[in-house]
């Protein structure tokens, strides 16, 4: 599959999204779009022959309401854009991911910020980007049978 795309999302207004090819290239590296079109745009420009690891994030006690009604639809919104752009996804815990990529961060953005920046050492990683990053560098060595 020499046209295929890995994607990395970290749903969230801190969070964002990164697209890696199959040779391990960062294709995209952003912060997360603004809104619901910005979203299914981009995703539909990765389309063809894509896969796609989304962070599993629930909305928590300390969240109002409101809020958590805006998350919950913001995320019910990132999967109905991945399922109009055609992208097959898992969903995946950060204790599973993190674990997975020997970053645990227990919330300290720092942490997976210094793991995306040991793994692409060219780009200029952010807090947005880095989950994104290792969430698409993770998507790409587990479809393609490689060891993280």
């Amino acid at each position: 599959m020499d046209d295929s795309y890995y994607i990395g999302i970290d749903p969230g207004v801190s969070g964002g999204l990164a697209v890696l090819t199959p040779d391990g290239s960062v294709e995209l590296a952003t912060k997360w779009p603004s809104t619901e079109g910005d979203i299914f745009r981009t995703l539909t420009l990765f389309s063809v022959c894509s896969f796609a690891v989304l962070e599993l994030v629930r909305s928590s006690p300390q969240m109002g309401v409101r809020s958590a009604f805006t998350f919950g639809q913001s995320y019910g919104a990132l999967r109905m854009a991945l399922a109009a752009a055609y992208i097959p996804y898992l969903e995946i815990t950060p204790a599973k991911w993190q674990g997975d990529m020997k970053c645990r961060s227990k919330g300290d953005k720092n942490v997976t910020k210094r793991r995306a920046a040991e793994l692409f050492p060219t780009l200029k990683v952010t807090h947005a980007t880095a989950d994104a990053l290792l969430l698409a560098y993770y998507c790409r060595r587990m479809k393609m049978g490689l060891s993280l």
